[in-house]
């Protein structure tokens, strides 16, 4: 999935995560306890299958703060979600609004994201208990009675199979249902490379089928089951209200008008309400804010606050008065900025929060000829071609202009890795010994002048470099690219710009932005999670990019169907190989997280797979 800065609390030992394919270790992460004045520093230690333990400084003698908007939850961040249609969210913003909005069949138990609970459905299929036959092809969920959508209709099988159904008829381009899609019918994407439809209505139909008060999944083939589990655990496996999705427009159920509903050129349920979670939209103000109501009918009960408020404060000073003021309970704070915030009174903060994530500066293979971000549209120094990146000089030229230990030290103050390619430290296939790029400013000069043949260094270029207002890692790293190359020479010109993360994420899509920086966080704990998104020309950011290399498709193909875990690792191996050799992309960074709250808030757990806070486990007192 992709993410905003402010929610990739990312790891630098993921330890015990051997999941699906691979048998699971304990491990665990810890931290020291500082102690100050009314600050609480937060030491999380996490061991795979058992829940985080925190400790905190001992109480001072301070007197309590007087708790601020007691009946509300309220979050200062940056960016704003894309949309609020779970079948099209594929990024952290959206979808932190969208699992509180919309319940899945299960979902992770709490901190754990190898063990879940059922939610709508009653139980979480296995073997043991019938629920998963024919060899693990055959997954049953029944599906729970009495819940109501925020329409006020009760729930039903039939939802259920449309919901899922859906997403795979929509499969928007760089959308999540290639999750759904790779289990249920063994395809990664309903169309092929030229946009025209590949699979049949009625295998969709078949892949999900109601039986009296059953949902039933048909797999393709068998598939890992804790994968599959950890795939409907997510927003976009979300449940939606079937009238409620036509309605407003969403694919109406007939197998004879899917064509008509797949890819779309914007999100059906943009702003719709159609869940049945523990919040309802209230009212989603563009630019500022987004307001989730208590659903007072929520099943398992209403939720401790009548509103959980998201606002968006790109501005630091801003956000910063406002949380040291009490005026929001959760902020994000920059990792060059931590220092004004430690020691302040009634701030407490979760250090070393394992994830799987990172992040990449990406190359655009064959960018939009009409982008606004490639000046003339020529290498004549007034602007870049589309197919500017396609020569590998100029990719690992880029590379090598990066002073990556500079980098993390001054954006992230140390409190990150590199890693060679796309599988982070923690997973199984992570190899510290592979090579990777480093800072060489006179090798980036000698590949600069190769380039084209030289004409890159005799004309120069001038394109720009975007990034997500309020994100300073990113801001960072795209002014030290900027530095960094134009001193090499006069002819060379970038400019950094910023614009809202929607915008951004539009842009990307298109293929308008010539680099573009991005994270990634996991989907589920598996190295195929990450070789698939950033190098499988069906993947979401190599679709993007237009990067395409056949071997790697059969590799990363090969992973996913692989059950022995050396011949996995020896394929991550290759992946990452020729993911040096290839340089589609560079991953920069792999960074430690941290969480921020008011100490009046209760009842936060850290689960490395949410997309950002689920409100309703919280209270404030």
């Amino acid at each position: 999935m992709e993410t905003r800065d402010w929610i990739i609390a990312i790891v630098l030992l993921i330890i015990g995560l051997l999941i699906g394919y691979f048998a699971a270790g304990p491990g665990k992460v810890t931290t020291t306890t500082v102690t100050r004045t009314s600050i609480k520093t937060v030491t999380t230690t996490i061991t795979a299958g058992a829940p985080p333990k925190t400790t905190t400084s001992p109480k001072t003698t301070t007197p309590a703060e007087k708790v601020k908007n007691p009946d509300k939850l309220i979050e200062a961040t940056i960016g704003e979600p894309e949309t609020l249609d779970p079948a099209w969210a594929y990024d952290t913003a959206s979808g932190e609004v969208i699992f509180n909005m919309y319940e899945t069949l299960i979902f992770f138990d709490r901190d754990k994201v190898d063990q879940f609970i059922p939610v709508i459905a009653t139980k979480v299929p296995s073997f043991s208990n019938g629920l998963v036959k024919d060899g693990g092809k055959t997954i049953i969920f029944p599906i729970r009675k009495g819940i109501k959508f925020h329409s006020g209709r009760e729930l039903t099988p039939e939802d259920v199979e449309y919901s899922l159904e859906r997403v795979m008829v929509m499969d928007r381009d760089g959308g999540p249902s290639w999750m759904i899609l790779d289990p249920l019918l063994g395809v990664e994407s309903t169309r092929d490379e030229n946009g025209n439809i590949t699979v049949k209505f009625e295998d969709i139909d078949k892949a999900v089928e109601v039986e009296g008060n059953n949902v039933i999944l048909h797999l393709k083939k068998p598939y890992p089951l804790t994968t599959l589990l950890q795939i409907l655990s997510q927003t976009w496996s979300s449940i939606v209200d079937k009238q409620c999705a036509i309605k407003h427009g969403a694919w109406d159920g007939k197998a004879e008008t899917w064509t008509k509903y797949n890819n779309p050129d914007n999100p059906p349920l943009q702003e719709a309400d159609c869940g049945s979670g523990p919040f309802k939209l209230g009212v989603w103000e563009h630019g500022k804010q987004v307001v989730l109501k208590r659903f007072d009918d929520y099943w398992r009960g209403p939720a401790n606050f009548t509103e959980f408020i998201i606002m968006k404060v790109d501005e630091w000073s801003t956000r910063k008065l406002m949380f040291l003021r009490g005026d929001v309970d959760m902020a994000y704070v920059p990792r060059q900025h931590a220092k004004e915030i430690e020691g302040a009174p009634g701030i407490r903060v979760y250090k070393n929060l394992p994830t799987l994530s990172n992040a990449a500066l990406f190359f655009q293979f064959n960018i939009t000829p009409t982008s606004p971000y490639i000046g003339s549209g020529k290498l004549d120094g007034n602007g870049i071609p589309p197919n500017f990146f396609q020569d590998k000089n100029l990719r690992k030229a880029f590379a090598y202009s990066i002073d990556y230990d500079t980098y993390l030290k001054e954006a992230w103050f140390g409190e990150a890795i590199r890693t060679p390619g796309p599988i982070p430290k923690g997973l199984p296939g992570y190899d510290p010994n592979m090579p990777m790029y480093k800072y060489d400013i006179n090798k980036a000069k000698q590949l600069f002048q190769k380039a084209w043949n030289g004409k890159v260094w005799e004309k120069g270029f001038k394109f720009s470099i975007l990034y997500n207002s309020g994100n300073e890692q990113r801001k960072a790293l795209a002014e030290m690219i900027k530095d960094k190359v134009e001193g090499l020479n006069p002819k060379f010109h970038i400019e950094v710009k910023a614009v809202e993360w929607p915008d951004y994420l539009k842009a990307m899509v298109r293929g308008e932005l010539p680099l573009f920086i991005i994270g990634w966080l996991a989907d589920y704990p598996d190295p195929y999670n990450f070789v698939f998104p950033y190098m499988h020309s069906s993947g979401t950011f190599a679709a993007w990019q237009h990067y395409k290399n056949p071997k790697v498709d059969q590799l990363v193909e090969k992973l996913i169907t692989t059950t022995d875990q050396q011949k996995r690792i020896e394929i991550c191996r290759e992946l990452t190989r020729i993911y040096y050799e290839d340089i589609p992309s560079v991953i920069v960074y792999q960074p430690l997280g941290r969480h921020y709250e008011r100490t009046w808030v209760h009842g936060w757990y850290y689960n490395p797979i949410y997309p950002g806070v689920y409100a309703y486990p919280l209270w404030k007192g």
